[in-house]
């Protein structure tokens, strides 16, 4: 029992370095992963011995009225997938504006194929003849 209450002691005066913000192993996010560093016990003794540790922390980073850094992080992922699909969009509607154009371009050839193809097929009956050059003696 005495390895755990250890572990317990050293959570709780990891939690107290990582809120004052003098940490001395970790990097200071308000993380359980950071927690768990600055504790120097593994990761799963938060998330499966010491749930109550773990909700505990989480209750004082709440407290304090700061986003944690995963949230921060998170919601700068947002910030920037929400610019990254507003450029998307207006790509497309320059597409689609672009594909309004493109049909005009090629129907312009197109209907004058049609026209050349049709005065193949109906040559004009009149022959013209034209006049041989006299060829020299």
């Amino acid at each position: 029992m005495s390895g755990a209450l250890d572990e317990r002691d050293r959570i709780r005066a990891a939690m107290a370095r990582i809120l004052s913000g003098r940490t001395e192993r970790s990097n200071g996010a308000l993380t359980v992963v950071a927690l768990a560093l600055e504790a120097g016990v593994p990761r799963n003794a938060l998330t499966q011995r010491h749930l109550d540790l773990k909700n505990e922390f989480y209750a004082k980073v709440k407290e304090r009225g700061q986003p944690t850094d995963a949230e921060t992080r998170l919601r700068k992922q947002v910030v920037k997938l929400k610019e990254l699909r507003q450029k998307d969009k207006d790509e497309l509607e320059q597409l689609r504006d672009d594909v309004g154009g493109l049909v005009r371009v090629v129907n312009q050839p197109t209907l004058e194929n049609r026209q050349l193809r049709e005065q193949l097929a109906n040559p004009d009956p009149v022959v013209r003849v034209l006049p041989i050059p006299p060829t020299p003696r």
